[in-house]
């Protein structure tokens, strides 16, 4: 098929949007507890709320084949647009939790949706390239929008001449700055149902390690200890990042009485901007290394840079917490490949229940807040050591099909089966 560089710049435009509108609860977390007079559990229920929504991974899935593309991205922006608004038009506690909810779903649906899109419309012999420039835009809204929060923050409910300041202060209740956001989700959620509604889609024959079979082929997986073992890991490392995203900067303000406004903030951000250099760097080293060694180094590294962040002095802190996104940085991708080369069959349907793992991030998040009730955040974040150190058994125990090929090394060829 004929590539289409238009629709693979909207494709790259959507992942930064998901990636913008889902990394930014980390930073306004310390703003929501404040604003709704929260305790620390209950706001954990805050990013439960958004990932507890990525269980529709698989029902999205199928979604997609029946209806195709178009149609789903359209109504996933829908349900982003209609819980952005929610949330700005009726900023309460129970509303959030709501709106969260449904953002979330949409987010879900995006993830599902677009990547068989984006292998078509940039061509298959383009994909890999494709998939890493993705992953570049995604670390750069995740970058960007904590700023753009500290901006808001700064900014609205002040003099400022500028016409979108003061649209906003007219739209934001006073106390609750961080809302200004929500409104500008809801802008770029109502853009982009335009921008796709305009454009034109391409059929996409999805192959076979994209379909998701349900009924025999998903109870066959399931009864699979390989494939509950790799979706534990998924649930693992989704769990991690999202703890130390979502909780990062209120510990920074509990125990450094950093503000989560400006320092907090800038501290998420780097977390994410960090977990983009690391992910170029991981790159580099998978081509001269077993992944699995990778990953083991990688992990420990996180757990020593979250030990240091969270018994160290502030300014350590300050520069130890945003260093687990670096080395977080390859654990997602060496373990979802790792996953698929490990089972022959059926990664169309593999892949979906991984990404249902995904759900790790809503309630590991969830975990810490409640733990955090008994004997402070700074000992519940010890629970990251937990998952950590199954992302490290995974190096050890994992035995691909096929192994990652680097410079001394081509593939090598399929020589087992999966385990049960």
């Amino acid at each position: 098929m004929k590539r289409n560089p238009l629709l693979v710049v909207l494709i790259l435009l959507i992942f930064f949007v998901i990636s913008f509108l889902t990394n930014i609860l980390g930073p306004i977390i310390p703003d929501l507890v404040d604003s709704f007079q929260l305790s620390i559990g209950l706001a954990g229920f805050l990013p439960f709320a958004f990932f507890v929504a990525y269980g529709v991974s698989m029902p999205s899935g199928i979604l997609v084949e029946k209806y195709h593309e178009k149609p789903v991205l359209l109504g996933a922006f829908l349900l982003a647009l209609l819980g952005a608004l929610l949330f700005a038009l009726v900023p309460h506690f129970w509303v959030a939790l709501i709106s969260l909810f449904s953002i979330g779903m949409g987010m879900a649906m995006l993830q599902v949706a677009i990547n068989p899109l984006l292998r078509v419309a940039g061509g298959e012999e383009h994909f890999a390239f494709n998939s890493v420039l993705a992953q570049l835009f995604t670390g750069a809204a995740s970058f960007l929008s904590p700023l753009l929060y500290s901006y808001f923050v700064r900014t609205v409910h002040t003099n400022d001449p500028s016409f979108l300041i003061q649209l906003l202060n007219r739209l934001v209740p006073m106390h609750f700055e961080w809302v200004s956001l929500y409104w500008v989700f809801a802008v770029i959620t109502l853009l982009m149902i335009v921008v796709v509604g305009l454009i034109r889609f391409p059929a996409v024959v999805l192959q076979d390690d994209e379909r998701i079979e349900v009924g025999g082929t998903l109870r066959e997986l399931l009864r699979n200890r390989t494939v509950l073992l790799f979706f534990a890991g998924i649930f693992a490392y989704v769990g991690t990042e999202q703890g130390i995203a979502n909780w990062m900067s209120k510990f920074l303000q509990l125990y450094h009485g950093v503000d989560p406004a400006t320092t907090g903030a800038t501290a998420v951000a780097y977390f994410w901007g960090l977990m983009t250099v690391g992910c170029a760097l991981g790159l580099v080293l998978l081509k001269f290394a077993d992944s699995r060694k990778v990953l083991i180094t990688f992990t420990l590294g996180a757990m020593l840079a979250l030990v240091i962040g969270l018994f160290g002095p502030r300014d350590w802190a300050l520069f130890a917490l945003p260093a687990t996104g670096f080395f977080a940085s390859v654990m997602w991708s060496i373990i979802f490949s790792l996953a698929l080369n490990s089972v022959p069959h059926h990664h169309g349907t593999f892949s979906g229940i991984l990404c249902t793992g995904i759900v790790g991030g809503a309630l590991t998040p969830l975990l810490i807040g409640g733990v955090a009730e008994l004997v402070g955040l700074r000992w519940a974040m010890l629970l990251m050591l937990i998952t950590l150190g199954y992302i490290v058994s995974i190096g050890f125990w994992a035995k691909p099909l096929v192994n990652n090929a680097t410079i001394k090394r081509k593939a090598e060829p399929v020589k087992e089966t999966a385990g049960n």
